[in-house]
């Protein structure tokens, strides 16, 4: 997510009020709601640019709200004016278009290269957005194109930028994201530790959006089967909680039901 120009991303205790409460509404799923918070700094790049990326997440967790979506990422993408800003626009462009075409909406796989391309030639290395477009890339390359020895190249360039930047929410991801190419492999040790880890920093964060997730993968990699079956039924508990967000994990759960 594109970061506003006022202070903090909301997950610590001196962080920006503003995004303090954006934070906490979109850990808990209520994309909407945060957006709207932002509706005053609609003029601010930085701002538009992160109402997009929530209502861009909001389609990826629900399917729901593509137009909306769209229509923020066309504000934020009107207001850009730097290379940063405008690099950060594309990747969200990306965003959008590859959760579409994952969820099988639309098939816009083609906008979503060309998109991520531009935003490469625009963020320069290094930057903390930079990190997130490798991960991006990543998701990309191992979803789309089948192509798990590139998704764990752009998943580990990601590590290091969510390390060096200290973006601990990214972490989550991309550790989940490479211990899965690992249980893939059937390497389960590694895992094993790469989807805790991503379930300690998601419940340190509080963002039970994702803990979830986090819970069943390492429910997979969990050779025991009582362990593997707690963990489960936990991730179902706050799967219900948060009334079936993400909706893609239904098929698990009810598959381990």
């Amino acid at each position: 997510m594109a970061h506003t120009a006022m202070s903090g991303t909301g997950t610590n205790a001196g962080d920006d009020p503003l995004q303090t409460a954006v934070w906490r509404l979109r850990s808990r799923g209520c994309w909407a709601d945060a957006a709207a918070l932002l509706d005053p700094h609609a003029a601010d790049p930085a701002a538009a640019l992160q109402r997009a990326a929530l209502l861009g997440e909001r389609c990826l967790y629900t399917e729901q709200g593509w137009a909306e979506a769209e229509d923020a990422l066309r504000a934020a993408e009107a207001v850009t004016h730097t290379d940063e800003e405008r690099g950060a626009a594309a990747c969200e462009r990306g965003q959008l278009a590859y959760a579409s075409t994952l969820l099988k909406v639309q098939d816009r796989v083609d906008e979503a290269r060309s998109a991520f391309g531009r935003a490469a030639a625009l963020i320069a290395p290094g930057a903390a957005a930079r990190a997130l477009l490798d991960f991006r890339r990543g998701l990309m390359a191992e979803n789309l194109a089948d192509s798990p020895q590139a998704a764990r190249a752009a998943y580990r360039r990601a590590h290091a930028g969510a390390t060096a930047h200290e973006d601990v929410l990214l972490l989550s991801f991309t550790w989940r994201h490479l211990a899965g190419l690992a249980l893939r492999e059937g390497e389960l040790a590694e895992a094993r530790h790469g989807f805790a880890e991503s379930l300690r920093l998601r419940e340190e964060l509080g963002y039970l959006v994702g803990t979830a997730p986090a819970l069943v993968s390492l429910a997979e990699a969990e050779p025991e089967p009582e362990v593997s079956a707690r963990l489960l039924a936990e991730a179902g508990r706050l799967f219900r909680l948060l009334g079936g967000v993400p909706t893609w994990l239904a098929g698990a759960l009810a598959a381990a039901a």
